[in-house]
């Protein structure tokens, strides 16, 4: 099977879906796509006791599909691009303090609640996992899902100063995230005698730092093009071959290409820059060029994610152990955030109870899944894997559908 028939599959099921749910469910496009997948699932699930055909079929789309490679080395640069060129650049100027401690820190503190509190539950389930492996669930769980907090706080009303708070931290805390998965990982997979603390601090520094400064480059290097000419087709092809050409070459220097695509989508999207580098028509066009292939790419990844219950081993205790790391979530969220708020707060006039509706409001997504992919078998993959499904799941569904009654209760 090749690689066309596959995404035609992908975009034919996104497509199909989709207009069940604008048409029936009016549900925000990522919580519809993921409901409707995981139905659909399940009736393949229950058809394959009359006939497997289909199952074996979906089966093998999936099996074709390596996610953590599709979804972290090639989608999530377009989508965070795309995030970041719609995103008020004066706002998280404003909040640009907050954002860094809640994208940083925030996510180092809830790496390791996260990582000791599933320490211990698992030990109630008779799961005898290293601490080490449990680190790593901290590490992939904790980072917030820029996909699924953007398309679902469009439409939930959230005030902007905190919107901007929300978005602001998950379009960096996924790189940062990705960071540390990798150097906890590096710990587990050949010891933590092999890996100094200076090693540490060099691919952090290396990976966050010189991915911010890479993207600030070629951000700066795309709006001095687009200014230099007036042709909204090809100023249109110009972005889309800084997300490509910057996304392969980030990677081939070891930098976090999610942080320079963010940092090149706020550049090229700053209003003071794209007043004089576009004209009236090219910004429209580029703006509905991005605004399609974050639709698209979207409803093609929240479908992968409704799909991807294929690749799960359904054991009791460990879909138990996931519904328990729900509130368990939640709570080092809401801890990791404390200290921040109560700081910034006086200084920056946050909304009324933020730090409750930035734990709820922080999704999980198809990153969480795509890095608990990556676990091997000695890392508990499997058992990992099914708790991070439920996780992400809860979040997208009972988090994203629940967000705007909050905010309008709490604020």
């Amino acid at each position: 099977m090749d690689y066309f028939f596959i995404i035609t599959i992908l975009v034919f099921f996104s497509a199909f879906f989709g207009y069940i749910n604008v048409r029936f469910l009016k549900l925000p496009n990522a919580i519809g796509l993921m409901v409707i997948t995981i139905v659909f699932t399940l009736g393949v699930f229950a058809l394959s006791y009359f006939d497997p055909t289909l199952l074996n079929a979906e089966r093998y789309i999936i099996s074709q599909i390596d996610f953590k490679t599709v979804l972290l080395d090639i989608m999530l640069s377009f989508l965070l691009f795309a995030g970041a060129l719609h995103t008020n650049f004066e706002q998280l100027k404003v909040q640009r303090w907050p954002i860094l401690v809640f994208s940083t820190l925030g996510v180092l503190v809830s790496t390791f609640l996260v990582g000791t509190a599933t320490f211990y539950v698992l030990q109630l389930f008779g799961f005898n996992v290293d601490f080490i492996y449990c680190l790593l669930f901290g590490a992939l769980i904790s980072p917030t899902d820029p996909i699924a907090v953007l398309g679902i706080l469009k439409k939930a009303g959230v005030p902007k100063k905190l919107e901007t708070k929300i978005v602001g931290e998950s379009l960096f805390n996924d790189g940062v995230g990705v960071v540390v998965f990798l150097t906890i990982y590096q710990f587990a997979a050949s010891g933590s005698d092999h890996v100094t603390a200076l090693e540490v601090v060099e691919l952090f520094g290396v990976e966050v730092i010189g991915g911010i400064v890479f993207g600030g480059l070629i951000g700066w290097l795309t709006y001095r093009l687009m200014r230099s000419i007036d042709d909204y087709d090809i100023e249109v092809i110009i972005t889309l071959a800084t997300v490509m050409v910057g996304t392969i070459v980030a990677q081939k220097l070891h930098l976090s290409a999610p942080l320079a695509m963010v940092t090149a989508g706020l550049v090229v999207g700053n209003d003071t820059l794209r007043d004089s580098s576009m004209s009236k028509i090219t910004e429209t066009y580029v703006d509905k060029f991005w605004e399609l292939i974050d639709i698209l790419l979207n409803t093609i990844l929240f479908v992968l994610i409704g799909m991807e219950m294929l690749v799960l081993s359904f054991e009791f205790n460990y879909f138990m152990a996931g519904v328990i790391s729900i509130p368990v979530v939640l709570a080092c969220r809401y801890l990791s955030l404390l200290l921040p708020i109560n700081f910034f707060k006086k200084k920056l006039d946050f909304v009324p109870n933020t730090n409750i509706i930035m734990t709820w409001g922080g999704l999980r997504g198809g990153i969480s899944i795509a890095l608990a992919l990556g676990l091997t078998q000695e890392m508990h993959r499997d058992l990992f894997l099914v708790m991070t499904y439920v996780v992400v799941v809860f979040s997208i569904i009972a988090q994203g559908l629940t967000v705007g009654k909050l905010v309008k209760k709490l604020t």
